[in-house]
């Protein structure tokens, strides 16, 4: 049962780059209809996104290891079309041109944000489970001082090397993460 004051979901960069664009995540349109039945059942949402600078260090254009995504300002960067009536609390990350924020509370003030609406359980969803939502409940488990849990049926993973989503999947439940399917 969600309690409405102190339950929060977070969804994790649901943004066009990682669903149909330069870095479309596999599966990732597959799991727009569950994020959206949870996000329905909370009022208290918060969204982040990667909101690079055009000159961002993990572009392969700058010597990183992605292509150039979510660049601010561009469709791109861009959520859902099916997500639009939903967008809650916006987290931008990534926005310093000099470092990679894979996590939602790196470089944010989202840790903050939670304890000063008193949030008591996070629910994490999104892409990519083997990088962004990895970093983020690795992040909530260490700064968030609550119950953390990912959806699992609201997740997909880039698996760069076969396998890389489970042992994500294995991490977070390793720094006390509670992975929960359609609750």
């Amino acid at each position: 049962m969600i309690n409405k004051e102190t339950d929060a979901i977070l969804v994790v960069d649901l943004q066009n780059d990682f669903i149909t664009g330069s870095l479309a995540v596999p599966g990732a349109e597959d799991i727009l209809p569950d994020v959206i039945e949870y996000v329905e059942r909370f009022d208290q949402r918060f969204f982040s996104a990667d909101f690079h600078p055009e000159d961002h260090s993990s572009f392969v254009e700058q010597g990183g290891p992605w292509p150039s995504h979510c660049v601010a300002g561009t469709d791109g960067s861009s959520f859902h079309k099916m997500l639009g009536p939903y967008v809650g609390q916006l987290i931008l990350k990534g926005t310093d041109p000099k470092f990679d924020a894979y996590s939602a509370f790196s470089g944010t003030n989202l840790a903050e944000q939670l304890k000063d609406k008193g949030i008591e359980r996070l629910f994490i969803c999104g892409l990519a489970t083997d990088y962004c939502v990895k970093a983020t409940v690795l992040d909530a488990c260490a700064l968030f001082n609550g119950e953390v849990f990912v959806l699992l049926d609201a997740i997909a993973a880039v698996d760069v090397n076969p396998g890389d989503g489970a042992t994500a999947i294995q991490e977070m439940t390793d720094a006390g993460a509670t992975p929960v399917v359609t609750f």
